[in-house]
């Protein structure tokens, strides 16, 4: 998970800039650099590995300058080294970049013909020649700023430096968090609050689609619309939780907000733009050979692997069970030789799949472990390791951790798939670059934050609230009402629309809420079906789908929040979304503790 920091300071920050990024190195990365004005001049100093080979870098090669950009990186498009290492830059601006550049492509070719020399394999250096470019056309930086910005997809979060400006420092937001911090004389930008805790108490945070220009003075901030904005400066406590929130009320809030920038750099260590495929880690066994899979896993990511189930069988054509951990060992499952097992967890501890991962190991399966902690047990203990970079989740009901998992386990699907020959290039291009699209699509989700908000107001007063969904939509429908009933102690049940008829339609009259998760696929129409028999029953229908199913549906829900239109098979990803602000917010209505929910914790580490 990459981490931004930006100094306009009073003396060389060189070393302040390196103490920003040990505060991020909790995020994981393999590449880390920093960029000054010496004299006007861009100096760079990147190096691959950890943070101490760039400090014995600048040990060597010190590098001055009152103002300057850092940047933890993990590889996205090549190999982590000096090259692919941020600060990118042409010697006219200095670029560092969060997120994910979706029409990377079509920039680069058109930047290529009018004579741009690209250094790197990453999409990030587009954006440093697109800002040149309009440089160059005599547009002063926040001009030339702003207009790269409107020809950017997707999900990001940026900090520019100018050759010739050493007053001047730009910092821009769409999906990936970026925070302002005020000093006395001076000013910083963080991707993360922490980073800057250390340097200033006074913080502000950037909102959707929110550019700012700072200088010494201070910071001049315009929205997305392009109109003068004011943040709230918040004053913080050095190690005060509301720095750790970002802002937000609650940590779970904050979680389910970074989910673009998460996703982004789960997508990031494995999507090549040039050739739109994907590569996982390696793994010390042939995908190839695997004859069947087993996934086993405990509560939201459980609902994760129902979710592969779907996506793996229907495009790779293999058999996969899937298991509760807990039940896992105990029926005695039959493991044929050479199968893989697949384990998902987001701390890597949890004690029941840690169990089930062990035998397996004794029952002669291959086992990858899909884990947000790299050092777990169950990363240590598994063959090969998928690694989701969703960054520390304080809250205990999952969010970002679940659509990272998510995430990489429709990257699996993709790589066992070609692996196997049950797809061809043009069918991986295409499901490749709907993934990449998520981030994007996610943040724009995210801006439904205040209708979700009066929906809930609804649901708070029910007592039973029903989840259906249908194919992929079912985990998402399982998850969802597992997400109601952790932090607002609502009872729910999330069910397959088709089995409705086979009892849970007896629960529905007017007081129970029914949720539909209903995106516009090939099961679209049989799950209209099932919403016009919850409609004759009175039941109340609030329903998620995209413009086209809203408006299908329009006279049979008495809510419907319109989602981006995505590919089917991404789907899920971006269902997950709404869901859980749905739940974020009953939770809040009903006065409960929604980080720490009764009688839960975060991970699960006895039985």
């Amino acid at each position: 998970m990459c981490g931004i920091i930006g100094i306009i300071g009073t003396g060389d920050v060189a070393s302040l800039l390196v103490e920003g990024l040990r505060r991020l190195e909790y995020r994981g990365y393999d590449s880390a650099g920093i960029a000054t004005l010496v004299d006007g001049g861009i100096e760079r100093r990147r190096m691959d590995g950890k943070l101490f080979r760039l400090e014995s870098l600048l040990a060597a090669q010190p590098v001055a300058g009152r103002i300057g950009i850092g940047h933890t990186r993990w590889a996205t498009h090549g190999i982590p080294n000096e090259t692919n290492a941020h600060p990118h830059s042409d010697g006219r601006v200095a670029v560092v970049h969060n997120g994910i550049i979706e029409n990377f492509q079509e920039l680069r070719g058109e930047l290529v013909r009018k004579g741009c020399r690209f250094e790197s394999e990453t999409d990030s250096e587009v954006v440093v020649h697109l800002v040149s470019s309009f440089l160059r056309d005599g547009h002063p930086p926040p001009e030339a700023t702003r207009l790269a910005l409107r020809r950017l997809q997707g999900a990001f979060a940026l900090a520019l430096l100018f050759a010739g400006h050493p007053d001047v420092l730009i910092g821009a937001r769409r999906g990936s968090p970026l925070a302002i911090g005020y000093g006395d004389g001076e000013m910083y930008l963080g991707s993360d609050a922490l980073a800057l805790a250390p340097l200033t108490q006074k913080i502000a945070y950037l909102e959707e689609g929110d550019w700012a220009v700072l200088t010494p003075e201070g910071a001049t901030i315009v929205d997305a619309e392009n109109r003068s904005a004011n943040r709230a400066m918040r004053q913080t406590a050095l190690s005060g939780a509301l720095i750790g929130k970002g802002g937000h009320r609650h940590f779970m809030l904050k979680e389910i907000f970074e989910q673009p920038q998460v996703i982004g750099d789960t997508l990031n260590t494995l999507f090549n733009p040039v050739s739109r495929t994907i590569t996982l880690p390696t793994v010390p066994f042939d995908l190839a050979a695997v004859p069947r899979l087993v996934i086993v896993a405990c509560g939201t990511s459980y609902y994760a692997a129902l979710a592969a189930r779907y996506w793996i069988e229907k495009i790779v054509r293999i058999p996969v069970a899937v298991d509760m951990a807990s039940e896992f060992r105990y029926r005695a499952p039959f493991l044929a030789p050479g199968g893989l097992a697949l384990f998902i967890s987001q701390s890597g501890e949890t004690a029941d799949t840690l169990a089930a991962l062990r035998y397996c190991r004794q029952h002669g399966q291959h086992t990858l472990a899909v884990v947000n902690v790299a050092e777990s047990s169950m990363a240590r203990e598994a063959e090969g390791v998928l690694p989701t970079l969703a960054g520390p989740e304080i809250g205990v009901a999952s969010t970002k951790a679940f659509t990272t998992q998510l995430t990489m386990l429709a990257c699996l699907a993709i790589t066992l798939a070609k692996a196997r020959g049950t797809i061809d290039h043009a069918t991986e291009a295409r499901l490749s670059s709907a993934l990449v699209e998520v981030p994007g699509r996610a943040a724009e989700v995210l801006n439904h934050d205040s209708r979700i908000r009066q929906i809930a107001a609804t649901v708070a007063e029910a007592r039973d609230v029903l989840y259906l969904g249908r194919g992929t939509s079912f985990p998402i429908a399982l998850e969802g009402a597992l997400k109601l009933k952790e932090i607002s102690y609502i009872h729910a049940e999330g069910y397959a629309a088709g089995e409705m008829k086979h009892g849970p339609i007896a629960l529905i009259d007017e007081a129970v809420p029914v949720i539909v998760i209903a995106p516009s696929d090939e099961l679209f129409e049989k799950t209209a079906s099932n919403v016009q028999e919850v409609v004759a029953r009175g039941g109340r229908v609030v329903l998620f789908s995209d413009w086209q199913g809203t408006d299908r549906l329009k006279d049979n829900a008495v809510f419907s929040v319109a989602l981006p239109y995505v590919d089917p098979f991404v789907a899920p990803i971006l269902y997950a979304i709404p869901v859980q602000l749905l739940a974020y917010h009953v939770a809040v209505l009903k006065g409960t503790d929604v980080d720490q929910p009764r009688n839960l914790a975060k991970s699960v580490t006895v039985e």
